[in-house]
């Protein structure tokens, strides 16, 4: 399961790194939001809550679903600017149509997103769905989308007026202190594009990043939970770091949209980015009583098949079978000792399961 950015033909010099003070303002709310996600933000998060003026935290919370449970695409501009009212000004030039449909996809659909769905102010279906996906947030939510639809210039004021208001309050200070992280995060992601190629670029910024070059062309490979192909010829491609992004790995790829991937800039503090497919595997391989007693011995010591076989009642052969499973997933380590083949669990692995498997679905 990934996202893939066809990138036949395109030069290297469209593919770019930068940091965006919008993006990373919508990663700040949504932190602010959803503090459960982000642990390692809980200081900032809590004093960021606590000094929030009450108008100014309802205001947030009418408008949530734009940074809630998904991002809105509007919120990771294809052409970063220096500063947050430049990239405010792009805003105000896109058209109606195209700021709205992008606002209101707030339901995560892994299967209508990469068709691209006609925008709710042209098309009575989009509208009705996007007044019910907002209903089931919550009245003020409702009131808002109904709004939004009925009266959409006033609306993306109120919205650049909102973000103002958040970059007054507090981000204009919290940008002062990451910009210079993430600028450098860019720097060195250019200059290893530059020296060493978008291969090396690319596993730089993530291990959820690849490049698959073949006969029939090159493409961008975003490890996620979804399923998702766009194409970049004749455009570009943005990468941009965020600090208060992870554990989320954003790619937009909407029909009409120049593709944007934003990845995190800092190291998670446990473990670290792994394979979805791994993630997937270690899950599968617990998954089945025999294997979990076999890890009730494998944790406390290194064992053989045969003190395996005999201390379960089956065979050595049954034994082999599901500790072969283990290993495939990762979750053993082997030694041999004279002519025994000795099996232990990796608990460093185990003891990551959890929080891989929450950095997975929350990418």
């Amino acid at each position: 399961m990934s996202v893939t950015i066809d990138i036949t033909g395109l030069p290297r010099e469209r593919i770019t790194f930068c940091p965006s003070p919008l993006a990373e303002l919508g990663n700040a709310l949504h932190a602010l939001a959803e503090p459960a996600h982000h642990p390692r933000l809980h200081a900032w998060t809590t004093a960021t809550s606590a000094s929030l003026k009450p108008e100014l935290a309802d205001r947030l919370l009418e408008a949530d679903f734009m940074w809630r449970s998904t991002r809105s695409d509007f919120l990771m501009p294809a052409q970063p600017r220096e500063t947050l009212a430049e990239e405010l000004d792009d805003l105000d030039r896109m058209d109606d149509e195209k700021f709205v449909g992008a606002a209101l996809e707030i339901s995560c659909s892994t299967s209508l997103y990469p068709k691209g769905l006609p925008s709710p102010l042209v098309d009575e279906w989009s509208r009705r769905r996007a007044l019910d996906l907002a209903a089931a947030r919550g009245p003020r939510q409702a009131a808002f989308v109904e709004r939004m639809l009925t009266e959409p210039t006033a609306t993306r004021a109120w919205i650049r007026r909102l973000m103002e208001d958040c970059d007054q309050a507090f981000f204009a200070d919290t940008w002062r202190r990451v910009r210079v992280q993430l600028a450098a995060d860019a720097r060195h992601k250019t200059e290893l594009l530059r020296r060493n190629g978008l291969a090396a670029a690319l596993t730089a910024a993530s291990p959820a990043l690849s490049l698959e070059e073949d006969e029939h062309g090159s493409r961008i490979v975003v490890d996620k939970l979804v399923h998702g192909r766009t194409e970049a010829r004749g455009t570009a491609v943005t990468l941009v770091p965020s600090i208060f992004g992870w554990p989320h790995f954003f790619a937009l790829y909407a029909p009409g949209w120049q593709p944007v991937i934003q990845y995190p800039a800092a190291t998670p503090e446990v473990g670290g980015t792994e394979p979805v497919e791994a993630v997937k595997l270690r899950l599968a391989a617990l998954n089945h009583p025999v294997r979990m007693n076999l890890c009730r011995n494998l944790a406390r010591g290194a064992y053989s098949t045969n003190e395996l076989a005999d201390a379960y009642g089956i065979t050595a052969p049954e034994v082999s079978r599901h500790l072969a499973v283990l290993k495939k997933a990762g979750l053993l380590i082997t030694q041999r000792r004279g002519r025994y083949v000795l099996h232990e669990l990796d608990l460093s692995v185990v003891a990551r399961i959890g929080s891989d498997f929450l950095e997975s679905v929350l990418r």
